[in-house]
């Protein structure tokens, strides 16, 4: 959620912050503060990052990373998706520090914490900066929606999901609802 401050946030600032298990990010200056995820999320994660993971490896894709891991695309705007895909034509760009660029795949997992600014924000900026494809992962709706840079509604996918980052390669089917399941 947005800070109340008017104040514009670079880079620097967010990275200077000691590390009290809160989530900072900034956009256009912006600062936004959320706790740490909650079950659900973190369940929700482990299972789309082990099935993705997967994939990517055995098919020498690029590089998938859990967040949080820095994007950075401008010194006022710095987020940590969930889960962000490079591919490995685009892997020479990453720092030892952030990817300053926009990722072919950012994936954020809702919590009611972030929902507005993950469907509002974040999509908005994404779509701007030309991230190729962007996850909305809903646990509580149990849902994936999916935003192309230049869609005006995102495809909503409750049962199956088909990813392909590579032409080259058969895309990744995956089970929307295995996603959710409870424990």
């Amino acid at each position: 959620m947005p800070s109340n401050s008017a104040r514009l946030y670079t880079v620097e600032d967010v990275r200077a912050i000691t590390d009290d298990l809160n989530r900072y990010e900034i956009i256009d200056g912006e600062l936004f503060v959320t706790p740490a995820p909650g079950f659900r999320h973190q369940a929700a994660l482990a299972r789309l990052f082990r099935v993705m993971a997967n994939y990517v490896a055995e098919h020498h894709l690029g590089i998938l990373f859990s967040g949080p891991f820095d994007v950075v695309f401008s010194r006022l705007t710095l987020v940590e998706p969930d889960l962000l895909f490079v591919h490995r034509d685009r892997r020479h760009v990453f720092t030892e520090r952030e990817f300053p660029a926009a990722p072919d795949l950012a994936v954020e997992i809702i919590s009611p914490s972030t929902v507005r600014t993950d469907r509002t924000r974040k999509r908005s900026l994404y779509q701007t900066q030309g991230v190729r494809e962007y996850w909305v992962v809903d646990p509580k709706l149990r849902q994936i929606e999916v935003w192309r840079a230049d869609a005006l509604e995102p495809s909503v996918h409750r049962e199956n999901l088909t990813w392909q980052p590579d032409a080259a390669v058969a895309p990744l089917p995956i089970a929307v609802p295995d996603l959710f399941q409870d424990p």
